[in-house]
Formats: C-alpha cells, sequence, structure tokens
C-alpha cells in the first residue's frame, strides 16, 4: 500500500530532477545559436591621436612655425626660417632613449610641457645673440651656465608664441630650469605616450631643430579649445599666418633712379632752357651712370636697349664707405 502522494512524485511530466536538467538545457542551446566575435586587443594602440586630431595639431603647429620664424628673424637680426617637421606619439621611454648625448631641456609648464633644442642649434644662436657670426663647431659639451641664462630668452620666445598658438589664458608658460634629458619621465606614467612635435629650423649655413613635447592629455585641452573657439555654422573661414617679414619686405616696392651723378650745369644755361633745346652735359658717354634708392648709390650702371626699351647695365657695386663721398 502506498503512501498518498508518492504516485505524484513518481509522475514522469513532474519530476523535478527532469524539470532541471531540461532548464540547464535549455541556456545551453541558446549560448550555441549565438555567433562570437572576438577582435585582437593591441595595447599600444590606445590613446593615440584621431587622423582629424592629428590634422588639427598639425594646423596649429603650422602656424606657430610661421610666427616663431619672423620672431627669431627679427630677434637674431639674421635670416631664421623654421618649418613643422613631424608629428609623433611614442612612449615617453621610446623618446628619451632617441635624444642625443646632449640636449638642452627646459620645462616651461606644471603640465609636463617641454622645449627641447639640439646643441647644433643652441651654440649658433648664442654664438649670434654674443656679436658672432653664428658658425661654431663648439658642440660636443653641455651649455655652461651663462650660455643657459642666454637661451632663456630664446625659450620665452617660443613660450609666448606657444601661448598664442594654443589659445589657453589660463596656461602659464615661462621657462624654468634647464634639466636632464632622462628627468622628462619624471612628468609621464610608465608607458604614457608623449606628443612630439620637431621644427626644422635654418639659421644661415645651420640646420637643427627644435622639439615640443607635451602629454597626449594636454594635447586634448589644445584641441578643446581650440573647437571652442570655433565659429559656429557650416561655413568656415580658415585664417592663414601672416608670411614672415622677411617675405614681406621681399615683395615691396621701392623707387629707383638711374642718373648721371657729379654734374655741374651753369644757372644761365638751366634758365635759358626751352621746348626742343639741348642742355650740353659736358660728360664723356663711357662714364658710368649710377642706380639710386632713397639717394644712396648701389651699383655703377651703362646706358643699354632691350628691344624697344630702355635699361642700365648694372657694372660695380657701390660699398657702403664709397657712398659718403659721392
Amino acid at each position: 500500500m502506498h503512501r498518498r502522494g508518492e504516485n505524484i512524485l513518481s509522475t514522469p511530466s513532474q519530476n523535478p530532477l527532469s524539470e532541471a536538467a531540461t532548464q540547464a538545457a535549455q541556456p545551453k542551446q541558446q549560448v550555441r545559436r549565438k555567433s562570437r566575435t572576438v577582435y585582437k586587443c593591441d595595447f599600444r594602440s590606445s590613446g593615440r591621436l584621431s587622423n582629424e586630431d592629428s590634422r588639427s595639431l598639425n594646423v596649429i603647429h603650422e602656424g606657430f612655425a610661421q610666427h616663431i620664424s619672423s620672431a627669431l628673424d627679427a630677434y637674431l637680426g639674421t635670416s631664421c626660417e623654421v618649418k613643422m617637421v613631424t608629428l609623433d606619439q611614442p612612449s615617453i621611454k621610446d623618446h628619451v632613449e632617441s635624444l642625443p648625448a646632449h640636449c638642452h631641456t627646459v620645462p616651461v609648464s606644471s603640465k609636463s610641457v617641454f622645449v627641447e633644442f639640439d646643441n647644433e642649434l643652441a651654440f649658433p644662436i648664442i654664438e649670434l645673440l654674443l656679436g658672432g657670426s653664428g658658425d661654431t663647431s663648439d658642440q660636443g659639451r653641455e651649455l655652461s651656465e651663462i650660455e643657459d641664462e642666454i637661451m632663456q630668452d630664446i625659450v620665452l620666445l617660443i613660450c609666448r608664441e606657444a601661448g598664442s598658438a594654443w589659445r589657453m589664458p589660463s596656461l602659464s608658460l615661462a621657462a624654468r630650469s634647464r634639466i636632464k634629458a632622462t628627468e622628462i619621465c619624471q612628468a609621464f606614467g610608465v608607458n604614457e605616450k608623449a606628443i612630439v612635435i620637431r621644427f626644422g629650423v635654418q639659421l644661415g649655413s645651420v640646420a637643427s631643430s627644435f622639439r615640443l613635447v607635451f602629454p597626449t592629455e594636454f594635447a586634448n585641452a589644445i584641441l578643446k579649445q581650440t573647437k571652442l573657439e570655433e565659429p559656429k555654422g557650416k561655413s568656415r573661414v580658415w585664417s592663414f599666418p601672416k608670411p614672415p617679414l622677411r617675405e614681406r619686405i621681399l615683395d615691396c616696392d621701392f623707387e629707383m633712379t638711374a642718373e648721371l651723378a657729379g654734374l655741374r650745369v651753369a644757372v644761365r644755361d638751366l634758365i635759358a632752357l626751352q621746348p626742343g633745346s639741348v642742355l650740353k652735359l659736358h660728360a664723356p658717354v663711357r662714364n658710368p651712370g649710377m642706380l639710386t634708392s632713397g639717394g644712396h648709390g648701389l651699383f655703377e650702371i651703362m646706358p643699354v636697349r632691350v628691344g624697344s626699351q630702355r635699361a642700365a647695365q648694372l657694372g660695380r657695386w657701390i660699398r657702403p664707405t664709397d657712398r659718403k663721398g659721392r
């Protein structure tokens, strides 16, 4: 004789073990039906700038290169051309290892912004500021304290132009004490990437470079500030930087005069002049004339003809010491 309830437990459709097995099998079947997509993760690419952000930084620092070129041209008193060369994003460790043995490194902000000068550029600049010609071969050593103080003015000039290009009023840029290149790593994380922007400099016969180094976080702040100042609307009006002062001067117009210097004419001959009359200058044809600008003689000239036009053929250059006597 069975107790009441045993028939209920032995019913196959109501067996709890079979129900649990059925429920456990259903999720497995559902998981098998879903297609899983697996991607390879490259941790080295994390934190890298997008192509659009890289282009924006290129535009900003190409304008900076134009302005610093004009500023250095006027400050050094000689031809100086600065162009942006590369924008890289290496790890800070790789960057420090790629630096030359002697490099003038100066922090310019509490936000881990650095200016790096190759000694191939630093020593010619110092030579020019001390009244020299800018040609020096003394590059295999560190800068002295006096030379370091001279370079402070150049770094301040770069800080001023960089602050204008980055458009960050709250950012305080100032040249601090020089540090060793390896000390840059202390301002970054172990594997943190840095933005390294290299500018090529042509200073007379010297070709070298300097670099701006800052973290990716600071680059994002520059881009954010730039986007805030962009005009609202679909149309954009790009403001291109002005050309350097040297190029603007070369495009100016100057009044030139071809004349015969040192002639004397009697007053009676001038009074007797009438339309059609001939004034004798008593100057041999073989004597050269003079090409002048602003009352200063530049070259001796001879009158010639080019087709149907009159022209002047340049001869001897008149030195400044000879101009005083003329």
